[in-house]
């Protein structure tokens, strides 16, 4: 008897938690409305569908897991089939919708985002390649993803620039998005342009490029500035839009704290119990003509483009995170879960020490 009553009473929450209430009813700028129903999680409905051009990059995967994790329907472009695969199971059953696409068809684009209420546009590259160049990718493919999405009614239009974003920059990548923030705004007035800067999380460019390859990250003397921002951080910021309201204009997230890579490197040594690399600064002639030449034998591992980026501070501007009710990590918070692997058998179990000091690194002198 009991068995049976506890499993009325379950019955009647189930019940109870799927009738619908006002609350459930969103209108969107559109004038169309959104009804969202079951338990909150994974297995209810949003009554969102958003598309997630560049998806499978970096920041896209977090983001995807993101919104599916609240029920929404989640619309994934792809390029490449072995790249989308883990993405599947982000979602439950039937909310991750999957579409071979390329940025030069606006047909497949707009197959990709005619029924979504918010889309968003993540698509970059760290280097440019004979088939698409930086203009091509941030500038021209932003535009079309834009201009599409308007001209076919999507209520809101969410675009990933970058912190460092500028007309006169001596980085073609930084200007490219520059160029590409100002035809996103002319395509689709109400955008929301972000700007994070550069991100770190498990499969990163920054802590793990910095272990295995610490003396790429030596030049300009290790002084350049960056504010590295958490990747969960900056998708979550990316998530919240979805029930907001239209939100037009420009917002920067940085991370908490300016540091220098010289620290960073001091950082990753520590942690890993490493010896700092012995290897002597390379100048900048220098390492630009190996990564010219690295382009033209293999895999780009540095583009000479990046080698630029190298010399350029991050810009000193406050961070918008209290837009979209977020407040961002520290990177020593999370550098022990991302660079744990980099650890030796035997220092695997040690405790976490942080270098004494984020002003005076001493990167060299342990060398």
């Amino acid at each position: 008897m009991l068995a049976v009553s506890s499993k009325c009473v379950r019955a009647s929450r189930a019940l109870a938690a799927q009738k619908r209430a006002l609350h459930d009813l969103t209108t969107l700028p559109s004038g169309k409305t959104t009804i969202q129903y079951g338990p909150p999680g994974r297995s209810a409905s949003s009554g969102h569908t958003a598309t997630v051009f560049g998806a499978t990059s970096f920041l896209g995967r977090y983001l995807v897991a993101k919104l599916a994790k609240v029920g929404t329907h989640v619309v994934i472009p792809y390029r490449d089939e072995d790249e989308k695969r883990h993405l599947r199971v982000t979602g439950d059953l039937g909310q991750i919708t999957s579409l071979e696409w390329d940025l030069r068809r606006p047909d497949q684009i707009e197959e990709c985002l005619r029924h979504s209420d918010i889309v968003y546009n993540l698509v970059g590259r760290e280097y440019e390649t004979k088939n698409f160049t930086y203009d091509d990718v941030h500038a021209k493919g932003a535009e079309a993803i834009a201009s599409i999405a308007y001209q076919n009614g999507v209520d809101r239009f969410v675009h990933v620039s970058h912190l460092n974003a500028s007309h006169d920059s001596p980085s073609a990548f930084y200007r490219s998005k520059a160029k590409g923030e100002e035809l996103v705004k002319e395509a689709y007035p109400n955008a929301t342009i972000v700007r994070p800067a550069t991100m770190f999380g498990y499969e990163d460019r920054l802590l793990n490029n910095m272990a295995i390859w610490p003396i790429w990250w030596k030049l300009n003397h290790m002084q350049t500035k960056v504010r590295p921002a958490h990747v969960l951080d900056v998708a979550q910021a990316l998530a919240n839009t979805l029930p907001m309201a239209a939100l037009p204009g420009t917002f920067s997230l940085p991370g908490p704290s300016t540091l220098t890579y010289e620290y960073l490197l001091t950082l990753v040594s520590t942690i890993t119990y490493n010896p700092p690399s012995r290897a002597p600064v390379v100048p900048k002639s220098v390492a630009l003509a190996l990564s010219k030449l690295a382009q033209n034998v293999w895999w780009p591992m540095l583009s000479p483009d990046e080698v630029v980026r190298r010399y350029i501070d991050d810009v000193d501007v406050p961070g918008d995170w209290d837009v979209f009710g977020v407040i961002p990590d520290e990177i020593e918070e999370h550098a022990i879960t991302y660079l744990r692997r980099f650890r030796s058998a035997d220092n695997f179990s040690r405790p976490v020490v942080f270098p004494a000091s984020r002003e005076t690194s001493s990167y060299d002198l342990q060398a």
